[in-house]
């Protein structure tokens, strides 16, 4: 059964959650910047190595992090849903992206993540599978 992004991190632990997520990055090579989200999903950004694949990165904080609410905050039924956005951004546009990362709370009090997503990608270029705005 493949997860929908469903309203899940609780604003209780969520700190916790990105600070071992920023363990996980870090325990991968890679430099996180900024993590934080709201209840249905989180932002990342972070430094990578030339030779990371980033799909293993993501695959990792899924899998690491799900164990982690598993386990520390005992969800027993938590997963993370099956896709991912991922955008690459250069050295001066770093603390642009930051900010919006630490403002995610206020944010999408006034824009539906759903929808911002799907612009971001269309603006891209990036062709959408519907599949994981379910």
């Amino acid at each position: 059964m493949r997860a929908k992004r469903a309203p899940s991190l609780e604003e209780e632990w969520r700190a916790r959650l990105f600070a071992y997520i920023g363990g996980t990055v870090r325990g991968a090579c890679g430099i996180p910047f900024a993590i934080e989200g709201v209840a249905d999903h989180v932002h990342l950004l972070t430094a990578l190595r030339p030779s990371h694949c980033v799909s293993d990165l993501v695959r990792e904080v899924k899998k690491a992090s799900s164990i982690w609410v598993h386990r520390e905050i005992g969800r027993h039924g938590f997963a993370w849903q099956e896709g991912y956005a991922a955008f690459t951004v250069g050295e001066d546009g770093a603390p642009a992206v930051k900010a919006y990362i630490a403002g995610q709370e206020e944010h999408h009090r006034k824009v539906v993540s759903r929808e911002e997503l799907l612009k971001l990608c269309r603006e891209a270029g990036v062709e959408v599978d519907m599949r994981f705005f379910e």
